[in-house]
């Protein structure tokens, strides 16, 4: 084998097809090898993310990177490699999604026995996402740190354990996902008010925006009134 080739050969993908024939089904596997530092470069580009620490410890601003063309895009939403990368190991359990009107409040909601970390992102629409630190031993107990999420700028925001987490709906409609570190316990959740001036969570809501509760969330205690952890 001459140089040439062997340095041709080391720039292409080789492309493995197995096919598996049942009774049933035909399973086609496809391998890819990768050769060359250079590709191996790029692909482990492709999957990076953007990891902000919040000036409140346990709350992390996250942004993946976005791959546009005249198609549209993609993207990865979540990776546990780069995340483990990046220091953040957590395990989820859970996801669930939720679409609310403009004006709608959810929260401030946490679990008590069972809490739940959660990385959150908006799918279509814009929300503010706001997390208050409920851990009493921490410098910043009853802090509050917010950003806004929206389908365009493809933030995401996780929240570590112990904290209370709510969300305003700024746009006509939102989409809203979150993965979970533990399940929904019913029976265990508990809350804070949205409106407590001891937090003041500064709500960047419009001027005449009829804001839009569950009649649970009108009925939680202020903080000095709630649960901490300890």
């Amino acid at each position: 084998m001459n140089s040439e080739w062997l340095a041709g050969l080391r720039e292409q993908s080789v492309i493995l097809l197995l096919a598996t024939t049942s009774s049933n089904n035909v399973t086609v596997r496809r391998f890819r090898a990768v050769f060359g530092k250079e590709e191996q470069r790029k692909e482990t580009n492709m999957s990076k993310i953007k990891v902000t620490p919040c000036e409140i410890k346990g709350l992390y601003v996250i942004e993946p990177k976005v791959f546009p063309d005249s198609r549209g895009y993609f993207m990865e939403t979540y990776n546990r490699n780069d995340f483990m990368e990046e220091g953040l190991d957590m395990v989820f359990v859970q996801d669930n999604q939720s679409m609310s009107v403009k004006g709608v409040i959810r929260g401030l909601h946490f679990q008590k026995e069972h809490p739940q970390g959660k990385l959150v992102r908006v799918l279509r629409g814009r929300v503010f996402d706001a997390a208050v630190d409920l851990r009493a031993h921490s410098e910043t107990y009853g802090k509050w740190f917010g950003v806004e999420l929206s389908g365009e700028n493809k933030k995401q925001f996780y929240i570590s354990e112990g904290f209370a987490h709510g969300f305003v709906v700024l746009s006509d409609e939102a989409e809203f996902a979150y993965k979970c570190t533990d399940f929904y316990h019913p029976g265990d959740e508990g809350g804070v008010i949205w409106n407590d001036p001891d937090i003041g969570i500064q709500w960047p809501t419009e001027e005449g925006m009829e804001l839009n509760f569950s009649e649970k969330d009108t009925k939680w205690k202020r903080l000095k009134d709630t649960f901490h952890f300890e």
